[in-house]
């Protein structure tokens, strides 16, 4: 079966600080890596200093910012001569509109309203009068100039003949087809659509078929130049996605596309969507989950109560976050549907609408809908609702049949809320709240799955093969909230129960912890289950630049919206988080108890990291490695992961391998093995066409995970901790055919004592010999 599909890619955050020319002048690099194509971020005009590209603001050209037209020519100059390809990721769901002055269209339809050529661009609610710009703060100082409204470094267009010299400033603004509002009315307020809660993100109609057009010009374009593959960025977020991607397909031909669609631990993407899979953040669940003790989940839940005093279960959490996400962050959304469902009722009927649903979007068991397609779950939501709160009974039967109906205007939107919510809800609220385990706190995760079985991961890659073997896989992502080796060193505190506990009781000595908690009285207010969270990134991390840690903190407790949050940030409660941070790398004994741990879950976490690597470079699939992960990874969640990467040391690493490097701090391991395992998967892609699992005998069996993926056999530790204190392999053995390791060169055949094949590595990548 022919695909489209790369062999592999690798993911380049592109951005003024390393544009498209850097990224040229990198292909040769990537192409010794192994890697098949280079992946790009978006790279359409954004607004200006953009870090990520996702607020495009110009679609007719490439940013120039980021390298412009000659710097996309370079590239594929670079990439074509190398035989190597290019994938882009593509944001059709919205634009920026933070400056209105970049955005033409926006900045027209802000100048003239419905009358604008492009008012339809947008997803306004015309019927609410005037464009609602959530921008003021509490000192107003409007002004005009030439034909410009100015708030500070804010600037709006004027109405043609709606001012003269010499008017009022805010006389002038009351002519205007906007209204700047303090921007604490948007979540209530707001009446264009949005990304999620992002004022500055405004929602795009590609459903209609000039719009679609206009906005994919140079998408279209570029599949004329020959690219390989799209990247979708949040589909859910469109009112059709399936006929997006119908639309898209038209157009892309046969390229490689795949979506960020984030897949409930149970759920299937929609079958009749004409892409060849997802941007894999379902694949990492799998493969996280692989290297956690689902033994030790009974301990670790008891250690996480006694200590936080946190008897909620995730679900518990997930209820709260996603009912405060939809009551308050998303109020306009639920108020724009629930006027289109109420039909003129009794006094009150408007009110219990939003209550519905606000309870219906909480209850929803996936992102959303895509009716008639997945009515069951709305369905479900619907009944969940209804039984939690029993008064709203009659309401929502009153509301359902619109609520199900695909053309329903009402019921489009609801779909497009209840993945708001879900987003907003789950990834960026609960999962800050609930700490049990935070290695599983990940975007498209299930921290109520604690660890996965070999049966079961060799399940799922069965059913990944049979049904979506082109999908990508990944391990780290520009959206991950940690990144993959801070994943893989917290993976071994399953296997560190009781060392772990001490820490995360652990204040230091009696009148250590009595001055601490003297010197910041805000420190009692503070959530057991945030400091327990921040206990266990500490430890992730390891020890690295604290400033780092600092701003993961200040986004972490602000996100997860318990006692402090953005729009109103308790800077006593925060003062003394920072503090606690410090206290714990400052006070001696508990900085002695950190560097224990330290030291614990450094070997371990180095054999996870491997094994992690392998098992996704060689799974069913088609892998990514975002970028700088082929050397040890300690990222956390943006804007830390798009730091800049040093691709010197890299590029001068990866030529001086000549043999096995030790797995060391330097990192040259995973660099050696990212390479030999891309390298092989480029130049022999029949050697990765099927899927055998493959089960060891002995003692120690369930410490080894090994499949033939129709050639290449991988083989990889797990629970490596465990293993140890078992005495090691033993008699454990693995019936082979004749193969030679890519990563050591040798040779094994028959019954091999798994204590030979590993004994370089904790991992080893087989190949067949004729």
């Amino acid at each position: 079966m022919t695909s489209p599909a790369p062999a592999s890619t690798y993911r380049l955050q592109i951005r003024h600080s390393f544009t498209l020319h850097d990224a040229a002048a990198l292909v040769d690099y990537l192409d010794e890596l192994g890697v098949d194509a280079v992946y790009l971020s978006p790279i359409l005009t954004a607004s200006r200093g953009s870090d990520h590209g996702y607020d495009t603001v110009d679609v007719s050209r490439i940013d120039p910012e980021r390298g412009g037209e000659d710097g996309w020519q370079a590239l594929r100059e670079r990439v074509q001569a190398a035989g190597r390809k290019i994938v882009v990721d593509i944001v059709p769901n919205h634009l920026g509109v933070e400056d209105a002055s970049q955005n033409p269209q926006w900045w027209d339809v802000l100048r003239l309203g419905r009358a604008s050529e492009f008012a339809h661009w947008f997803d306004i609610d015309w019927s609410r009068g005037r464009i609602l710009l959530p921008v003021l703060g509490d000192d107003v100082q409007l002004r005009v100039e030439g034909d410009e409204l100015h708030y500070f470094e804010h600037r709006f267009p004027l109405a043609p003949g709606t001012f003269t010299a010499g008017d009022d400033p805010t006389a002038v603004h009351d002519r205007q087809h906007y209204e700047l509002v303090s921007w604490k009315r948007g979540n209530s307020e707001i009446n264009y659509r949005r990304f999620f809660a992002v004022t500055t993100l405004a929602g795009v109609r590609v459903e209609e078929p000039d719009v679609f057009e206009a906005t994919h010009q140079q998408i279209v374009k570029w599949v004329d130049e020959g690219i390989a593959g799209l990247r979708i960025d949040h589909p859910d977020g469109l009112v059709d996605p399936g006929h997006y991607l119908d639309r898209l397909r038209d157009v892309a031909l046969d390229r490689w596309i795949v979506v960020e669609k984030i897949l409930e631990a149970d759920e299937e993407m929609p079958r009749q969507w004409s892409v060849e899979g997802t941007t894999g953040y379902d694949a990492m669940r799998e493969v996280n989950g692989l290297f956690i003790d689902p033994a030790a989940e009974d301990a670790l839940t008891a250690t996480y109560q006694r200590v936080t005093d946190d008897r909620m279960t995730i679900a518990d959490h997930i209820g709260r976050g996603k009912r405060q996400v939809a009551s308050v962050l998303l109020r306009a959304e639920v108020r724009r549907i629930a006027a289109l469902l109420d039909r003129g009722g009794e006094p009150g009927a408007r009110e219990r609408i939003e209550r519905g649903l606000i309870e219906t979007a909480t209850a929803m068991d996936v992102y959303r809908s895509y009716l008639p397609s997945g009515r069951n779950h709305l369905d479900h939501a619907l009944l969940m609702a209804s039984a939690r709160v029993p008064e709203l009974n009659d309401t929502l039967s009153a509301i359902s049949d619109q609520l199900h109906s695909p053309t329903d205007e009402a019921a489009r939107r609801f779909q497009q809320l209840s993945g708001a919510t879900m987003a907003k809800g789950v990834e960026d609220t609960a999962y800050y709240r609930y700490s049990r385990f935070v290695a599983l706190n990940e975007v498209g995760g299930d921290p109520s799955q604690f660890g996965i079985g070999l049966a079961q991961f060799h399940e799922l890659q069965e059913k990944r093969q049979g049904e979506q073997p082109y999908s990508m896989t990944a391990l780290s992502t520009h959206d991950t909230k940690r990144g993959e080796d801070v994943r893989a060193r917290l993976a071994v505190l399953s296997e560190l129960g009781e060392q772990w506990a001490r820490f995360a009781e652990q204040l230091g000595t009696e009148e250590s912890a009595e001055t601490f908690a003297a010197d910041h009285p805000a420190y009692a207010s503070l959530s057991r289950a945030y400091e327990y969270l921040i206990r266990q990134v500490v430890i992730g991390v390891g020890d690295v630049e604290r400033d780092r840690m600092h701003a993961y903190l200040e986004k972490s407790i602000r996100e997860a919206w318990d006692g402090t949050s953005w729009d109103d940030p308790n800077a006593e409660l925060e003062s003394a988080a920072h503090a606690l941070l410090d206290h714990l790398y400052d006070d001696e004994t508990v900085r002695s108890e950190l560097e224990s741990l330290w030291q614990a879950v450094e070997a371990p976490g180095w054999s996870n990291a491997l094994g992690q690597k392998l098992v996704q470079l060689t799974m069913p699939g088609v892998p990514d490695v975002y970028q700088g992960t082929e050397l040890w990874e300690d990222s956390l969640v943006d804007p830390d992961n798009r730091r800049a990467v040093d691709f010197v040391a890299r590029r001068a690493m990866l030529s001086s391998l000549s043999s096995p490097p030790a797995v060391d701090a330097t990192g040259a391991a995973k660099l050696w093995v990212t390479s030999r395992t891309l390298r092989l998967r480029r130049a022999n892609p029949d050697a990765f066409s099927g899927y055998r699992p493959l089960t060891a005998t002995g003692p120690a069996a369930d410490h080894l995970i090994a499949f033939d993926r129709g050639g290449a056999i991988t083989v990889a530790t797990r629970l490596p901790v465990a293993l140890a204190a078992a005495g090691g392999w033993n008699v454990t053995t693995l019936t082979l055919p004749p193969v030679r390791d890519e990563l050591t060169g040798a040779t094994f055949s028959g019954d091999t004592p798994v204590a030979d094949v590993l004994g370089t590595y904790p991992v080893a990548l087989l190949v067949k010999l004729a």
